[in-house]
């Protein structure tokens, strides 16, 4: 569930250089040392579990995992998984996790380990065609939630409380009418995201106005709140959302067709996403994953297919300091961070590198 590399000490000095907003990848004195996946696959899935320990889930039914902080990369794709999606990981340890792969009805699907990815057991087939499942969150070992796009007008929401080995949908009363072409985007696996043991957020698009939803209930009951990112088309809306508590939030997205501009692609919340703010000086494009840098209460980062951008501010203003494409980005309470992407990309984030 995160990933990385001295949080504090890694926002103190990227904040402190100098240099323009635009800063290019060799002025940065920090940045991503890409591994050597050993795979071709589009990883849009990704849970750090620690700064040596981290898996990776993409296309083609694909599953990485790293014990030794990414200088080698184990295969452990669930058998005749090649046909599968995945889009979401959950990691608790380096032996127990949970994927989601996507897609119209049985394509979506839950797969768990409890031996590293050895074996595989598929604890959720989904048998409804009208629902497409995008992201998975947990809140702590036992309870999580997977999201659907709306079926009959409303997001269906998959509730867990013994760690991924069972589901069960959750009665949609409390959640509020999808609108029309309303949907969530599996582009990072942070369309479904958690901050302890109850706070669950919903990040929508699609529609006429990008939307984040959330509960205090672990997703029982939902309230709506309008985001100011781009809206009223198919490929515009909120793609990413990162809490580092139930209060304080950031939400990425934009416009992920790349001939497409992105002007107003953050912001942030200070109210447990009861209002939003747009960025001051958002990231110069599309972007897809965020997550706060350990240890640190105003820095983040946010990926893209054009660069990853820092803010020191809580959200408010960001710079590039990457121009390599990623998917997603996940950050650990031992304060590391990794990122991936297509082409069988994963980085982890290394401080003083002078190479792209």
């Amino acid at each position: 569930m995160s990933a990385g590399i001295c949080g504090a000490a890694l926002a103190a000095t990227v904040l402190a250089a100098p240099g323009p907003a635009q800063a290019a990848p060799e002025d940065a004195p920090g940045g991503w040392r890409l591994t050597d996946s050993g795979s071709d696959a589009r990883f849009r899935g990704l849970a750090a579990v620690s700064r040596s320990t981290a898996w990776a889930a993409g296309s083609k039914g694909t599953v990485l995992r790293t014990s030794d902080g990414g200088e080698s990369w184990r295969n452990v794709s669930p058998r005749g998984a090649g046909e599968l999606e995945f889009r979401d990981v959950e990691a608790f340890d380096g032996r127990r996790a949970v994927v989601l792969a996507i897609g119209e009805g049985e394509a979506s699907r839950v797969l768990r380990t409890s031996d590293g990815g050895a074996t595989w057991t598929e604890s959720f087939r989904n048998t409804d065609p009208k629902a497409f499942y995008d992201c998975m969150t947990f809140f702590d070992r036992r309870h999580g939630l997977a999201m659907s796009d709306p079926v009959d007008g409303k997001y269906r929401i998959l509730s867990t409380a013994d760690g991924g080995r069972s589901w069960q949908v959750l009665p949609d009363k409390g959640m509020p009418a999808a609108q029309q072409g309303e949907a969530g985007f599996a582009a990072s696996g942070q369309c479904l995201v958690s901050s302890g043991p109850r706070d669950v957020w919903l990040a929508t698009g699609g529609a006429a106005r990008a939307r984040v939803l959330h509960s205090a209930d672990r997703g029982r009951t939902w309230t709506a709140t309008d985001a100011p990112i781009p809206a009223g088309d198919p490929a515009r809306g909120v793609f990413g959302l990162a809490f580092r508590d139930r209060t304080h939030g950031i939400a990425v997205g934009g416009d992920y067709r790349a001939d497409q501009p992105s002007p107003k692609a953050a912001a942030t919340t200070p109210d447990g996403g009861r209002s939003w703010t747009p960025s001051a000086q958002p990231p110069p494009g599309y972007r897809s994953g965020v997550a706060w840098l350990p240890g640190s209460r105003t820095a983040a980062l946010a990926v893209g297919p054009t660069g990853t951008d820092l803010t020191g501010d809580g959200g408010r203003t960001w710079r590039t300091v990457d121009t390599g494409s990623y998917d997603t980005v996940d950050c650990t309470r031992d304060r590391a961070c990794w990122a991936s992407g297509e082409k069988g990309r994963i980085a982890r984030w290394e401080r003083d590198r002078r190479q792209s």
